[in-house]
This record gives C-alpha cells, sequence and structure tokens, in this order.
C-alpha cells in the first residue's frame, strides 16, 4: 500500500511565434486571440519537490497559491476549448521533444562525495555532484601518471556524461555501456571498500556509481557492512533524520541512512538530556 505522495513543481518557458502581413496596433491588439501561432518550448526548470503522507487533509483552497499569473486566460482558455484542441495538439506534437530533452541543470550548491582509488599505480579521484533529491547529475574524474591527452579526454568524457545525465538518461544505461570495458590501467583497487579489482578506470567508475547511487550489490566485492535498506517510515517521521538525509549525499552513505546515522540521533539525545 503506498504511503506517501511526491509532488514534483516545474516552470515552463515557452514563446508563441505569428506571421503577420502588416505591422501595426490593431494587428497587434488581437494576437492575443489567433490560434495560428506556433508554441515553442525554450526551457522546463526543476523548482521543488513536495512529499506527503497519503491521507492528510488536503488544504484548503484559501491557501494555494493562485497560478493565473502565470499563464494568460488567453492560451488556457484555448487550450480547454474543443474546437482548438486540435490546433494545440498539432503544435505541441511538433515541439513535445523539446519537452523531453529539456536539461535539469544543477543547483548552484549541490550534494555530492569524492572517492579516491589506486587502480594499479595510478591514483583515480571520483567526484560526484547530486541533485536536492540526491540523483546524481554530475561526475568529475580526476587522474594522476597520464598524459594531458588523456586527462583532456577523461575530463570531457566526464563531461559528456554529466550532460547525459542533466537531460535525463539513466544512469543504469551508462552503467551498462560502460562495466566490464578492459583497457589499462586494471587490476588491484586500493582505497575503496567495495570493489577489489578493475578492469579499467571506467569499470571501476561506474561500478562505484551503481553500487552508491542504485544500490546493485552484486557488482561489490565485498559485501555491504550495513544493510541496503532505505531509512524506514518509522524513521523518517523523526524531524532530525528528516534534515540530515536533506543535507547528506545519498552516494557518500550508499543510501544507509538509517545505520549511518544511528549514532548521531544518539548524540542529540545525549545533548538533550545535557540541556
Amino acid at each position: 500500500m503506498k504511503k506517501f505522495i511526491v509532488e514534483t513543481y516545474y516552470t515552463c518557458t515557452f514563446k508563441t511565434v505569428h506571421s503577420l502581413n502588416d505591422l501595426n496596433d490593431k494587428e497587434l491588439s488581437k494576437i492575443d486571440s489567433r490560434t495560428d501561432g506556433e508554441v515553442e518550448v525554450i526551457d522546463v526548470k526543476l523548482n521543488n519537490r513536495k512529499t506527503k503522507k497519503l491521507g492528510e487533509k488536503k488544504k484548503s483552497s484559501e491557501n494555494i497559491t493562485k497560478t493565473d499569473n502565470l499563464l494568460s486566460s488567453t492560451v488556457v482558455s484555448e487550450a480547454l476549448n474543443p474546437k482548438k484542441q486540435d490546433h494545440f495538439k498539432n503544435n505541441q506534437s511538433m515541439k513535445v521533444k523539446n519537452q523531453a530533452n529539456a536539461r535539469f541543470k544543477m543547483p548552484d550548491r549541490r550534494k555530492g562525495y569524492i572517492q579516491k582509488a589506486q587502480i594499479g599505480d595510478h591514483k583515480v579521484y571520483l567526484h560526484t555532484g547530486e541533485y536536492n533529491d540526491g540523483k546524481i547529475g554530475e561526475i568529475f574524474i580526476d587522474t594522476n601518471k597520464e598524459g594531458e591527452l588523456v586527462k583532456a579526454m577523461m575530463n570531457n568524457f566526464a563531461i559528456a556524461i554529466s550532460l547525459g545525465l542533466q537531460y535525463g538518461v539513466p544512469l543504469e544505461e551508462y552503467v551498462d555501456a560502460f562495466i566490464d570495458t578492459k583497457f589499462e590501467p586494471s587490476g588491484n583497487v586500493l582505497g575503496n571498500d567495495r570493489i577489489l579489482s578493475a578492469s579499467s578506470i571506467l569499470d571501476y567508475v561506474f561500478r562505484e556509481l551503481a553500487i552508491s547511487y542504485l544500490g546493485k550489490e552484486e557488482l561489490a566485492h565485498t559485501p555491504s557492512i550495513a544493510s541496503t535498506k532505505d531509512i524506514s517510515d518509522e524513521a523518517m517521521d523523526d524531524k532530525f533524520l528528516k534534515i540530515v538525509k536533506n543535507i547528506t549525499s545519498k552516494g557518500f552513505v550508499r543510501s544507509n541512512y538509517e545505520e549511518k546515522l544511528v549514532d548521531l540521533s544518539d548524540v542529540r539525545i545525549n545533548l538533550k538530556s545535557k540541556n
């Protein structure tokens, strides 16, 4: 039985294009009532995401923010008019790819983690960046003992992966594509508690991301010290744990919030008792 509802709010920027025979005040005054304009989506941005339990009382309509100022009444009435729905469908069907392929940019201040490891004689530093909900949105790969060409290639490869993630490409697709790729450096891995060997830098990077963000324990070489289940519903009722989960990198704790934060809960209780 479902227990929670997730509401996601977006802001859509779009433009309408009309072709006019004459440019004058009379034509411009009628432009909002015309139905021959082409609608083009420019940008779709993620504004906010809220969660709530099922069964909670709905907020009264007086508390709901009015959105009349976001869309013109003319556009809304045209979209709801059955006679003009076909026109809107034709225009929007040509632009639906723009909506589907909209880029969700990373927040300016973001969570993430840095994992240092050594593959053979080569040190690799994996940097990750996360959205506010813990979903990965970017990676950076730094290496040593590599020439400028290899470093530049790895840097641009990481940028390409990051752009793909921000445009909605699932991390699973990259994991399936790059796991078990074979090239040097390869061999034993030092510095990572879950991965003991890798057939290449890419094999190591996406194996680490799959374990940390997707919970793919079958790709790890050592068992997890704590269970991989996410924080329980009962524990989520604790406001303290909610706050810590919001400010903690999902990849860093590998989704083991409950086990990683149990000590912090004890500290909080002790501090309260001292006060």
